[in-house]
């Protein structure tokens, strides 16, 4: 699949505001600085779509992506740390639940996870809420071009051991790195094989 067209369709600031689709939408989600926006510019083909900050917690608001006049991307806040204040914090963190968790037409959440540390406790809370509710989604490990491969399937294979103790099994994931460009091709693939089952369902 070729992205050709991009639309931003305006930052949506409250729960109410959140838009009518029939489109498969694909929200990407992760503590903050993990590479959320890179990652988003990268996959789109965009340098400016996502605005990259080295500032914890710069995404607010719900933003979503018209891609091919066919499905969304949407970019979501990240959860974890934070440099906003509380009260800015927990109305993003509302937004982001409200989001996730009644949304019709989310038919996968992309969890990005910096592959050079373990997950963190705000990454295992947000999994466990993510199967209470039985949201589909997968993993994608960021930053895996800073670490050596054998740390890198440490880090991988303690995940692993985790999501056993919370899912019984791994779901599906990805490892991507920006500078040496790859990953990208699959998680295009993945992308275009759902938008073909909801088609079919629809």
């Amino acid at each position: 699949m070729k992205i050709t067209s991009v639309k931003f369709e305006g930052s949506k600031i409250q729960s109410n505001q959140l838009f009518l689709s029939n489109f498969p939408e694909y929200a990407f989600i992760g503590r903050s600085n993990v590479g959320k926006s890179s990652l988003i510019n990268w996959i789109t083909n965009r340098k400016k779509l996502a605005k990259v900050s080295s500032t914890p917690g710069r995404t607010q608001f719900v933003n979503p992506f018209l891609i091919n006049h066919k499905w969304y991307l949407i970019d979501l806040p990240g959860y974890g740390y934070s440099s906003i204040c509380k009260n800015k914090k927990e109305k993003t963190q509302k937004l982001m639940m409200d989001y996730i968790f009644y949304r019709k037409n989310l038919v996968n959440l992309f969890l990005l996870i910096d592959s050079r540390i373990f997950m963190q406790k705000s990454d295992i809370h947000f999994i466990k809420k993510l199967k209470i509710f039985q949201i589909p989604f997968c993993i994608v490990f960021t930053k895996t071009d800073k670490i050596h491969p054998r740390i890198l399937n440490k880090n991988i294979d303690f995940c692993k051991k985790e999501f056993e103790k919370i899912l019984f099994a791994m779901p599906k994931y990805f490892k991507v790195s920006i500078k040496n460009r790859s990953g990208r091709d699959k998680i295009i693939q993945y992308i275009q094989n759902i938008n073909e089952i909801f088609k079919r369902k629809n």
